[in-house]
């Protein structure tokens, strides 16, 4: 058995290796791996060194574990418009569910055997029953009052319990009260469930389908439960997450260090007139632009080499997916507008066409975040397929063709999207941020900021893209803020001291 000095000699060694591994630019971890480990940071300048490692025992673990779980699961409700429960699959050929698979068609065989049996015996029909009757009455709100007393009357087990040891129950009977009674309290999703129902005839299976419903219409209660509260979660989920972060926070007192970093970056690089200032005016250096142009870092983070702020790590993957869609709007309008600049007034009112070429430049570009995907060629693609297009339809309006250099320059324009410095695609990506960072100073008035010149094309996106930005950046500043002022306080020169909006 190993001794007590070979187990800290061996977390020391794991504890070694995360460090190599996050010095030579590794991936971040999970939530749990990142939130659970050990707080001490790395030295930052007038950044104080952290405290020794302290080793924790396995119940403080778990608590930390829980408490990170429920907040990223009640985080997850607010943030995600389109959250919903669904119903657990275990996976294929997993040794959970064979197992599962064995003891429910043990059940079921035990139960037809004993339902085979002269006379029938239904010590496994009433357990069924009752598990039924339970379910159903769970599906009833205050007011369905009726409701209960029919189920209660109809489901009513000690009368079943007399009926099975006179030889009188009927079980037909009872399923077919229950499925009514499912049709009755099911979602419209279910109708079609319920008429399948309806068409077994024999007892065993027809049981069984009835289980599997009443599971679909469990999550189906799930979810119209939460649809109904949600907005009515709003403050308590902000308390939630406030309370639970604190509670983290004093256990781990580093636990703000890569968020103080985020920040402290952000307003240096406004400072110096750096790439993150989205205008091209001189930034303010007030709390609120400092905060609102560090939530726009956020977006084009270099995941794999830099430790995401502590305050923003449930939201990573959100981040990461929004910086894919700018990307992805950034290129096509970089196309649109080279297209229209080229080609000049003759296709500017042709009715259709924009939407002609937007369409072909979005398929050619759906997966352009996939590991195999060729830009340059995807590219190299683009410009022949709307030259293409262009000729014909210039043809069709009376127009003369494109002629071999005007399309050659297209092309070139278009492949030329693709280098760093591209004009073009700097542009666009510069009006895209400053868009959405006007978008979130006029969240507050619920008057969202005008469209920049070349995004017209691409408006539809851009605004929905710019919709989720602000609602997630609005959300994480209410459960955050005390502990952005009290860092931007720290930050900030007393002339610049934060504000309430931060």
């Amino acid at each position: 058995m190993p001794n007590e000095a070979d187990h800290l000699d061996g977390r020391g060694d794991k504890e070694s290796k995360k460090k190599e591994q996050r010095r030579q630019g590794a991936p971040e971890g999970t939530l749990n791996e990142r939130i659970q480990a050990n707080s001490s940071s790395p030295n930052r300048g007038n950044t104080p060194q952290a405290s020794p490692p302290r080793f924790v025992s396995v119940e403080e673990l778990i608590e930390t574990a829980e408490g990170v779980t429920n907040m990223a699961l009640a985080h997850e409700i607010m943030v995600n418009q389109d959250f919903q429960v669904k119903p657990a699959v275990l996976p294929e050929g997993s040794l959970e569910r064979q197992v599962k698979e064995i003891m429910h068609k043990a059940f079921w065989d035990c139960l037809e055997a004993q339902l085979k049996e002269e006379p029938q015996t239904y010590g496994h029909s009433i357990k069924l029953l009752s598990e039924i009757r339970e379910t159903l009455l769970s599906f009833l709100l205050p007011g369905h009052g009726r409701l209960r007393s029919r189920i209660e009357e109809v489901l009513d087990l000690p009368l079943i319990q007399q009926q099975a040891e006179n030889g009188a129950l009927d079980i037909a009977k009872l399923s077919q009260f229950i499925v009514g009674m499912m049709g009755s309290l099911c979602a419209p999703c279910r109708d079609e469930d319920i008429r399948k129902l309806k068409e077994i005839a024999d007892i065993v299976p027809l049981l069984k389908e009835i289980f599997s419903v009443l599971d679909l219409m469990k999550v189906d209660m799930a979810n119209f439960a939460l649809t109904s509260i949600r907005p009515h979660l709003m403050q308590q989920s902000v308390e939630y997450e406030r309370s639970k972060f604190q509670g983290f926070l004093e256990k781990h007192p580093n636990a703000l260090d890569y968020t103080e970093k985020w920040l402290e970056d952000t307003l240096r690089c406004l400072r110096e007139g750096g790439s993150c200032a989205a205008s091209s005016g001189p930034p303010s250096l007030s709390s609120v632009n400092v905060h609102n142009h560090a939530y726009l870092r956020l977006l084009t983070w270099a995941h794999a080499s830099d430790p995401f702020p502590e305050t923003v790590l449930m939201d990573q993957v959100r981040f990461q997916e929004m910086h894919r869609e700018e990307e992805r709007l950034v290129v096509l309008s970089s196309v649109l507008l080279i297209v229209y600049t080229t080609a000049g007034e003759a296709i500017s009112g042709l009715p259709g066409l924009m939407e002609t070429l937007k369409d072909i430049v979005s398929a050619i570009f759906a997966d352009m975040h996939a590991p195999s995907f060729n830009a340059p060629e995807a590219l190299a693609t683009v410009g022949e397929k709307l030259c293409v297009e262009l000729s014909e339809c210039l043809s069709r309006h009376g127009y003369s063709p494109f002629a071999a250099v005007r399309r050659s320059a297209l092309m070139g324009q278009i492949s030329a999207i693709i280098q760093p410095d591209n004009s073009v695609r700097k542009l666009m990506e510069s009006r895209l941020q400053s868009y959405l960072l006007a978008s979130l100073e006029s969240s507050q008035h619920k008057n969202p900021p005008p469209l920049p010149g070349g995004l017209a094309p691409v408006g539809k996106e851009v605004k929905e893209l710019a919709v989720r930005f602000s609602r997630l950046i609005n959300f994480n500043k209410l459960v955050f803020s005390p502990f952005y002022q009290k860092i931007l306080q720290k930050l900030l020169a007393p002339g610049e001291s934060p504000g309430p909006g931060t």
